[in-house]
């Protein structure tokens, strides 16, 4: 039921005709409950950096529509560009759809119920100290602790409290801003003049609707390997696109934008077909009863981590990476090293 609301919605966020008048009639109520929880928000009184010299910079990732951007692969290249620079980094999270409100440390192989499919996903990509908590400010504080360098918060870039020095943007270059209206209505948390007070805005993909009054960093998202939930056997993608040609495989997407997973799959060479689930679905062994055969099964790294104790037979995921221009990643890595200067 959840998936159908959540295709409805998206349907009409995305669309060319005007939303239904109900959807439309909510915009303003939302509109002056979104401005009474900024209207005392100021980016540089927040900042934690120039508050104290022995404080950890904190970095927000996030976006202003609702579904998925590309923001989690964008968190993990940062934390890889910050560990380039022998840097301590760390992430903070809320675990969206997670059993339970506590503050928690997330392992590589935490529960996934408890802690939340992309916090696991992170801790396992970085290697790096993951924290959960109901209230991101409360797990950016158990990471002030930990005596790091960088703070990295995959979203609350609406989280008017949490503290920030440094600010990024993620677009859906395909979806762009929809239909251009406020949630309930279009898919915007917050209005397009959001981009403008960003450090740096990210299309994931080319943007062709872009204001021309911002700058925008484009970035891709890629794949090279397949590898398996049993035993992360690994193989190049084009060789196990090769074994498996002319084949149907199972394409599984519970994410924000799982039509972007599959024309992925479909560009790689894949004949697919999808099986979608609502965003961050919870994975039972009875979802697949009608998936499992001969043929393969692939998924996204994120419901990877909620399938492996399933038990599926020829299931397998593919990680992407995030690439960025090399000039981009130079100016990021200069940000950082100013953030840090005096916490090292």
């Amino acid at each position: 039921m959840r998936a159908h609301i959540e295709n409805w919605l998206l349907r009409h966020w995305y669309a060319d005709d005007r939303p239904p008048w109900f959807l439309r009639a909510l915009e303003p109520v939302y509109r002056a409950g979104f401005h009474r929880s900024q209207k005392n928000f100021s980016k540089d009184a927040a900042n934690p950096a120039a508050q104290s010299g022995s404080r950890a910079a904190v970095i927000i990732v996030g976006n202003i529509t609702a579904g998925g951007s590309g923001k989690t692969p964008l968190v993990i290249r940062l934390c890889q560009l910050a560990l380039e620079m022998q840097l301590k980094p760390g992430i903070a999270s809320t675990g969206y759809g997670r059993q339970g409100k506590d503050t928690l440390v997330v392992e590589p192989d935490s529960d996934v119920r408890v802690c939340g499919d992309e916090p696991v996903m992170l801790a396992a990509r970085t290697g790096v100290p993951v924290v959960v908590a109901a209230d991101r400010t409360e797990a950016v504080e158990r990471l002030q602790a930990m005596g790091l360098d960088l703070i990295i918060s995959d979203d609350g870039l609406q989280r008017a409290a949490l503290p920030r020095d440094m600010e990024f943007c993620v677009i859906d270059g395909e979806r762009g801003l929809g239909n251009g209206h406020l949630l309930p209505a279009g898919p915007l948390r917050e209005p397009p003049e959001r981009l403008e007070k960003v450090d740096h805005v990210v299309s994931n993909g080319p943007w062709k609707g872009k204001p021309a009054t911002i700058q925008v960093i484009e970035m891709a998202l890629q794949a090279s390997v397949v590898r398996s939930l049993d035993d992360n056997t690994e193989y190049p993608v084009d060789e196990f696109q090769r074994k498996h040609a002319g084949n149907m495989v199972h394409a599984v997407a519970g994410i924000g934008n799982p039509e972007r997973f599959f024309t992925m799959l479909e560009g790689l060479g894949f004949k697919v077909r999808k099986h979608v689930f609502a965003d961050h679905h919870a994975f039972r062994s009875r979802d697949f009863d009608s998936i499992e055969g001969e043929s393969a099964i692939i998924m996204t790294e994120k419901d990877a981590v909620k399938c492996r104790a399933l038990g599926l037979k020829n299931a397998w995921y593919i990680p992407v990476e995030v690439r960025l221009p090399a000039e981009f990643e130079r100016v990021i890595k200069n940000r950082f090293s100013k953030l840090t200067k005096d916490t090292r």
